[in-house]
């Protein structure tokens, strides 16, 4: 597991911009924004929650 090899973790930790590891409540909240009445005019889009990864 990534967990129990802090070298590992530092080495994937590394690789993304925002600086650490995404989390579960990372895509909870996209959930709940896209389930919301804020995310009412967001249609036909893709909604890509990698800490920034792709944007490198």
């Amino acid at each position: 597991m990534i967990g129990h090899d802090p070298e590992m973790l530092r080495q994937l930790t590394a690789l993304h911009p925002i600086g650490h590891l995404g989390e579960a409540r990372d895509i909870a909240n996209a959930a709940l924004f896209l389930a919301s009445d804020e995310s009412a005019f967001a249609t036909g889009t893709e909604l890509v929650i990698d800490g920034g990864y792709t944007a490198q």
